[in-house]
């Protein structure tokens, strides 16, 4: 388009990048934290399974069905760095609260705060990074945010551990944990001031046009968009039931305290994000480059394929190979979570980018971490009860796996022409 301005150049926009590299990775540390020290609250609390699966499920999904859309509108039309900030002091304010939370109301309110500004910064992140570099650099863009979003969620693991070893023994560490969390937090949300918002690139559609246009426009691309979202969601849901109980099968199954795991745990994920961001940046920029429909999918194919396995790591007889096939699930998703990024970035224009992902933030929320614990937890319950936890993770996650498959296949198949 005429008068569209040009996108810095890579290395100019690196420092603003590994600034949103930094915030999503607060925000995940911050909304996976708990799931680290779940047992201790449990224990202290006098929690159910079933209430864990609220506070690590419905806490989260039901908020980001509410909001995520009205946010993503608002990514597309205002300015962004100032919704960045205000989601990132939402999530230290739930993180700050989990600490004093003393009922299970309460706790539940918390873990919604922590888990919707989380959630909702990778809406405004992918927007701000899309416009900070040109189409055929975008999965290299969004492969720092990857990294971030990962080293988050493996920190919410080191992190955590690494505090409990500091802080006296007992059982109200885990709050005590919490509360140097959200201090740390918030030096994060100060540094966010330090951002400037982007010009936008590649509207194809007014700025401040009616939301009817808008909402008409991302619907035109419905045959592409459902499968996508069929696929990521279901993967997401493997990924993060298998994030969310893991430590308390590490705990029941293996005996093993947060401070044994929390380490090579941290390193999994850690690991699986950094390799997965790799080779998700590095495919989706040479799908795209191969100039075929759903080229920019290719990866996520082969990689919701090759992981598939990897959802059964629960019924592992040993530590090590619990780890192993745990990383191989984590790294596929981690690579097919950044190529559908990028293929919403090059594949949709601008003006529809903040929508469609919050959209899918929505959708995909709602399912994976409102239903994806639940389900867990409920189907542990008809094999007999928490002893089967396990199992009931296997069942779900590889049944899902197999979903998120069929779902980006078809995606590729239908995927529309780049945006020009």
């Amino acid at each position: 388009m005429t008068g569209t301005p040009a996108p810095l150049t890579y290395r100019r926009a690196l420092p603003t990048l590994v600034l949103l590299a930094v915030v999503l990775a607060a925000g995940n540390t911050m909304m996976g934290a708990f799931s680290t020290v779940q047992e201790a609250a449990r224990a202290e609390l006098g929690l159910s399974d079933n209430q864990l699966g609220l506070l690590q499920g419905l806490a989260v999904s039901i908020p980001l069905a509410l909001l995520s859309i009205p946010v993503g509108l608002a990514v597309d039309r205002l300015n962004r760095v100032r919704i960045l900030f205000i989601t990132s002091a939402v999530w230290t304010l739930g993180t700050a609260l989990t600490a004093v939370a003393s009922s299970l109301p309460l706790l539940f309110v918390a873990r919604m705060l922590a888990g919707l500004g989380a959630n909702i910064s990778t809406a405004i992140a992918i927007s701000i990074a899309a416009d900070l570099c040109l189409p055929d650099q975008r999965g290299r863009t969004l492969l720092l945010l990857t990294v971030g979003k990962y080293a988050g969620t493996a920190l919410a693991f080191a992190l955590t551990g690494w505090l409990l070893g500091l802080i006296p023994a007992g059982p109200q560490a885990w709050r005590s944990v919490h509360l140097a969390l959200a201090g740390i937090s918030a030096l994060v949300t100060a540094a966010i001031l330090l951002m400037r918002e982007p010009p936008r690139l590649e509207q194809e559609v007014a700025a401040g046009a009616p939301l009817r246009a808008v909402a008409g426009e991302l619907w035109s691309y419905r045959r592409f968009l459902i499968p996508l979202f069929l696929g990521q969601t279901a993967v997401l849901m493997a990924d993060a039931s298998a994030a969310i109980w893991a430590a308390p099968i590490l705990s029941r199954n293996f005996n093993l305290s947060p401070q044994q795991f929390s380490g090579w745990m941290g390193a999994v994920i850690f690991g699986s994000g950094v390799l997965g961001a790799l080779i998700g940046g590095a495919s989706a920029d040479w799908g795209h480059r191969l100039h075929r429909r759903g080229g920019v999918l290719t990866g996520a194919v082969i990689a919701s394929l090759l992981a598939l396995p990897a959802a059964l790591f629960p019924l592992a007889g040993t530590t090590t190979t619990f780890a192993i096939a745990l990383f191989v699930l984590l790294l596929g998703g981690t690579i097919t979570g950044l190529i559908t990024a990028t293929a919403i970035a090059v594949l949709l224009p601008n003006e529809l980018r903040g929508l469609c992902v919050g959209s899918f933030i929505a959708i995909g929320g709602l399912i994976a971490f409102g239903a994806g614990p639940s389900l867990v937890a409920g189907v542990s319950s008809m094999l007999g009860g928490g002893t089967h936890l396990a199992e009931a993770l296997a069942i779900v996650g590889t049944t899902v796996s197999v979903i998120g498959a069929i779902g980006f296949a078809l995606a590729m198949r239908l995927a529309p022409g780049p945006v020009r």
